[in-house]
């Protein structure tokens, strides 16, 4: 696929089938996602590709547990008065649907980023593995496969950590499901351009 096509339609895939990835296609993913860039270059990531379907459906019952967290967060708690039409009710939708199934995803992966000891995780850790993600998920799109990026699984972080063997001193960033899409790609609704790029000077709209 052309990049600007797959940059522009890879939008959040909640809702996944369980048909299996083969292989050829998950190393593929993986190596795009290895060529991204990190913080002086130290590659301090590592991907834990879970597919054995124990773990799966154990990983799916914790997730679930932890979206039951999420939603006493006032964002979300507000979100779920919204009417089932409206972009707050069809996200919440979405993102309810991931929580129940999450388990049933062929391939959840854990981007984890080791940390220097002693060293809090901020929102700077993230320079050296998000690219990382953004590569799974764009290579995932090209290759016509569902994916999003999730971090609620942070609510049950120790019994996930646990489960598969993560050690402490290791942070998990996201969680990715990766599966064949039930809905479609496409372009996802979006603030316009001039809202959000300023040229120079706060507030002055890049132009087009």
């Amino acid at each position: 696929m052309d990049f600007f096509d797959v940059a522009t339609t890879q939008r959040a895939i909640r809702r996944l089938k369980a048909d299996p990835i083969p292989d050829a296609t998950l190393r593929q993913i993986m190596d795009a996602a290895i060529c991204a860039p990190s913080g002086g270059n130290r590659q301090g990531w590592s991907f834990l590709v879970v597919r054995d379907a124990a773990k799966r459906k154990r990983l799916g019952e914790l997730y679930r547990e932890a979206w039951g967290e999420l939603m006493k967060v006032p964002y979300y708690a507000g979100a779920s008065q919204a009417p089932p039409d409206s972009p707050a009710g069809k996200m919440l939708a979405s993102a309810r649907h991931l929580g129940e199934h999450m388990g049933e995803a062929p391939v959840l992966i854990l981007a984890c980023i080791a940390l220097d000891p002693g060293v809090k995780p901020t929102i700077t850790t993230g320079a050296s593995i998000y690219p990382a993600v953004q590569n799974i998920m764009l290579a995932a799109r090209a290759l016509g496969i569902g994916s999003c990026i999730t971090t609620i699984h942070k609510f049950r972080d120790a019994q996930v950590k646990e489960l598969l063997g993560i050690p402490a001193d290791v942070e998990t960033a996201a969680l990715i499901p990766l599966g064949y899409p039930l809905g479609k790609f496409g372009r996802p609704p979006r603030r316009p351009l001039p809202e959000v790029a300023f040229a120079d000077r706060w507030g002055q709209a890049l132009a087009g």
